[in-house]
Order: structure tokens, then C-alpha cells, then sequence
């Protein structure tokens, strides 16, 4: 009987060892790499417009509603006059955006 009581001391003692050391390390091992990657991501990759622009004449800043607007606009539309200095940045001088 005494052998009996002290392998189950054993066991348990095992047992609140590792539920307490063993089980929380392999969970913050496999959930660390995650959200830094998740965190990296979000930092390193640019945002995407869910919206869909197409080209309809407009050719101003006032006739923008956005700047990602503006940026389609000037990459894929005709005779735009929205970069007076015709380094790539769209509406430099409107306060909107």
C-alpha cells in the first residue's frame, strides 16, 4: 500500500510538472512565429485598394475622392493634370489627401 501511494505522488507530481513547464512552452513556441510573422507582415506589405477605379474623363485633383484615387488615375488614365512636377506623386498640394 505505501508503494501504491507514493508511485501515485510520483505520477502526479509528473503530471502538475508538466502541465505546468512542458505544455505552456510547446504552446508559446508554436504561437510566437505566428504573430511576428502576422505583425512583419502587416508592416512590410503595402495595403491594397479593395476599390476599383476606372478612367472616366477626369483629369483634376478637386475631381478626386482619394488619394489612391488619384494615384490609379495618374498610372493608368490619359492626359491627367495632377503631378505638375511629373515626379509620379499625385495632388502634392491638396490639402484633402
Amino acid at each position: 500500500m505505501k508503494k501504491l501511494i507514493i508511485y501515485t505522488l510520483f505520477v502526479f507530481l509528473g503530471w502538475n510538472y508538466y502541465q505546468k513547464n512542458i505544455v505552456p512552452a510547446q504552446v508559446k513556441i508554436e504561437t510566437e512565429p505566428q504573430s511576428v510573422y502576422k505583425s512583419e507582415s502587416t508592416i512590410m506589405q503595402p495595403t491594397e485598394s479593395t476599390e476599383s477605379f476606372s478612367c472616366d474623363g477626369r483629369q483634376h485633383c478637386s475631381q478626386m475622392g482619394s488619394r489612391a484615387e488619384a494615384e490609379y488615375f495618374l498610372k493608368h488614365c490619359p492626359d491627367t493634370k495632377m503631378d505638375g512636377d511629373h515626379d509620379g506623386v499625385p495632388c502634392e498640394n491638396d490639402s484633402r489627401f
